[in-house]
């Protein structure tokens, strides 16, 4: 090993001491209070192979411990986590990333030429903050609708999880719960991402993730514009609670002039109109698949016409069901369906325009019983009030309630279907 403590002053002056490690969101874990264990140099960089400060942690529960596998400065030289290896801008391997940007960035692979290569990128980066990337990829600055819509906007953190245990997979584990690792279903041995080298990860060659990201790239669906040319406006989705209508006027009137943008809070949803059918699709065409607001991807979709389309209903079906047995059959409908309680026109009592029901005499009422004084037949009798002292009373009038005759009708039991449809009862008046 050239790089070690035996060797001369100058080498170990090149040895690499940090204070903090360089790592993305997910590798750190969601704990704001993460505990690091600090050791100076106590490793070598899996790629320059010089002794580096390495870091450890617990990135959360039920997670496995983490450490920096490669220097800060190869971290910097390709933007990259020092544990993962991902892109810290995208969260893509370096393969996806170069091949997007069209980066071409030949890493010498000897270890004479990569000690230089390595001393030259060092007295760089010592005339910088240490916050931008070095190399080819810190000269790169063009912008990529593929990684837009290929980028992670939120932590993964199913990665962290614990490694399968073997036991387990053998049967054999008799920790239960209590074992740190994870008891489940490891990958098929075809399976390409089972095969993972870190240096392939690192320097973009034959990456099986990143293979995997590339054909899904290829089968990304595309948002067509619709065939009615009236419709201007787009439907943008997963707004969430703290997106406001001033952040979507803020990023979408730069693609031209907005009519009207409507929130809809409650369904997390907001709808954005243009003038001019080019700026929605300009708009619609910038904005799929690529908007991220509040750490949000928003969905892109174009809304439907206002105009009400006219849907003929369809029949309903007839449905014939056949008799059950020991059960009667269907009744037969009335004469007249209308007539719910099949009266003729002669048998109905019309009461007169505003009379009450309660105003009639008792004879009116046909099953009504009669009081004691009505049906003994005398005839109705006024009542004198004598007059007192003081007091002047108009003259009485003697007025005799009529009693009508009403003819109730026989009762065919063929026709009558319905108690209600008696017409001896008091719901057969019709007002």
């Amino acid at each position: 090993m050239a790089m070690s403590k035996t060797t001369n002053t100058y080498n170990r002056q090149n040895w690499e001491d940090s204070e903090f490690p360089i790592l993305c969101q997910t590798c750190l874990g969601d704990n704001p209070y993460v505990r690091m264990i600090k050791e100076r140099y106590g490793k070598e960089c899996k790629i320059c192979n010089r002794p580096f400060t390495i870091f450890r942690w617990c990135p959360g529960a039920r997670m496995r411990f983490k450490k920096t596998e490669i220097c800060q400065t190869c971290s910097k030289l390709k933007n990259v986590c020092q544990t993962c290896l991902l892109d810290l801008e995208y969260g893509l391997p370096t393969q996806v990333r170069d091949a997007a940007l069209k980066i071409q960035d030949d890493l010498p692979q000897s270890d004479v030429n990569k000690e230089y290569y390595i001393q030259n990128i060092d007295n760089q980066l010592k005339n910088t903050d240490g916050t931008s990337p070095a190399g080819a990829v810190g000269k790169s600055i063009a912008a990529s609708d593929m990684l837009a819509k290929l980028a992670r906007t939120s932590p993964y953190y199913k990665r962290n999880r614990p490694h399968i245990c073997s036991f387990w997979v053998k049967g054999e584990c008799k920790r239960g719960e209590e074992c740190p690792y994870r008891h489940d279903k490891p990958n098929e041995p075809d399976d390409p991402l089972s095969e993972q080298n870190i240096k392939d990860r690192y320097y973009g060659v034959n990456d099986p993730v990143a293979d995997k990201i590339m054909k899904r790239a290829a089968s990304l669906p595309t948002l067509d514009p619709p065939e009615d040319k009236s419709i201007t406006t787009l439907y943008v989705g997963n707004i969430g609670e703290h997106i406001t209508e001033t952040d979507i006027k803020d990023h979408f009137y730069h693609y031209g002039e907005i009519r009207t943008i409507t929130v809809l809070p409650r369904q997390q949803c907001a709808f954005v109109q243009y003038t001019k059918r080019s700026a929605a699709e300009l708009a619609a065409e910038k904005t799929f698949n690529k908007l991220v607001l509040g750490g949000r991807r928003l969905t892109i979709k174009w809304a439907h016409s206002q105009a009400k389309q006219y849907v003929p209903s369809m029949p309903r079906l007839q449905r014939n069901y056949e008799p059950v047995p020991g059960l009667p059959s269907t009744l037969p409908l009335p004469p007249n369906p209308t007539d719910y309680f099949n009266l003729q026109v002669a048998d109905m009592t019309v009461l007169p325009a505003g009379m009450k029901l309660h105003q009639l005499p008792p004879g009116v009422i046909p099953g009504a019983p009669l009081p004691p004084m009505y049906s003994s037949g005398a005839p109705f009798q006024p009542v004198h009030v004598p007059a007192t002292a003081g007091m002047s009373l108009p003259a009485t009038t003697s007025v005799a309630a009529p009693i009508m005759e009403h003819h109730v009708p026989p009762i065919d039991a063929g026709t009558v279907h319905y108690p209600s449809q008696d017409p001896s009862r008091l719901g057969s008046l019709k007002k």
